[in-house]
Parts: structure tokens; C-alpha cells; sequence
């Protein structure tokens, strides 16, 4: 889906930024355990905290000067018209887990698709309410 067509305001633009940073993690993830038994598998994710900051950093920028500024990072870039791209990384935690420990590596990424399901989840419900009209009773 082009959700960088629905963007229409500043607010609007981070939260379709969340939603599409969250669909990219979920393939990775989703990746990290459907290819636990490959030999030489090594997993992945996206730098989460990187991400995090660059829109915190936006958001911040947006209150002092009425703007919104997104800076690239080393693993996040920003484009034209909205685009992204977000560079996976190795896991180096997950990786010394899966070596380790299976059983703990599988909960560490269920874990992970959990907690990036519900950030997905509240930046899409968040833009459903802002793009749903306001109603005034009289």
C-alpha cells in the first residue's frame, strides 16, 4: 500500500512513516524466525532506537520552528515525496541468543513482533482518527 499518498500535514507524515517503519521490522522479524533452521542464518532488524530519534529530533524541530526537518542517520535515510529506506542490520544480541539458546531466541522475536505490532497498531488507529471528520452536534 502508498500510504505516502495519504500524508497531508506534519502529524500525518510521522505517523504514515511509523506504520511503514513497523511493516519493514515485521518482515525482518517474521524473516528472523522462519529461517532459524538455515544454515548460516544470520538475523536482522532495523535500528529501532535511530528511528526513534530522528522522529523525536522531527517532532521537536516541528515545536520550536513550525517546520518538520527528518535527518538522515546512517541507517535511516529520508527521500523526496515522504520516501524512506531503513538499512537492516545484524542482530549481534539475537545472533549470540540463536547460538545459545533457541528456545530464548524465538521469545526474544515474538517478543519483538509484539511490541512492533502494537507501535503499528496505535500509528494506524492514531491516523484512522485523524483522517476521520469531525462531527459537531449543536
Amino acid at each position: 500500500m502508498n500510504l505516502t499518498s495519504l500524508i497531508t500535514d506534519n502529524i500525518t507524515e510521522i505517523l504514515v512513516k511509523i506504520i511503514e517503519f513497523t511493516e519493514t521490522r515485521q518482515k525482518i522479524l517474521t524473516r528472523n524466525i522462519t529461517n532459524i533452521h538455515d544454515p548460516g542464518f544470520v538475523p536482522k532488524d532495523l535500528a529501532v532506537d535511530e528511528f526513534s530519534n530522528s522522529l523525536n529530533n522531527a517532532i521537536d524541530e516541528h515545536i520550536r520552528n513550525q517546520r518538520l526537518v527528518l535527518r538522515d542517520t546512517e541507517n535511516v535515510k529520508f527521500g523526496v515525496s515522504g520516501s524512506f529506506e531503513v538499512k537492516p542490520l545484524v542482530d549481534e544480541c539475537g545472533k549470540e541468543l540463536l547460538e545459545e539458546s533457541r528456545d530464548e531466541y524465538l521469545e526474544l522475536q515474538i517478543n519483538k513482533l509484539s511490541e512492533n505490532s502494537l507501535n503499528q497498531r496505535v500509528a494506524a488507529e492514531l491516523l484512522r482518527q485523524k483522517r476521520r471528520p469531525v462531527s459537531i452536534d449543536c
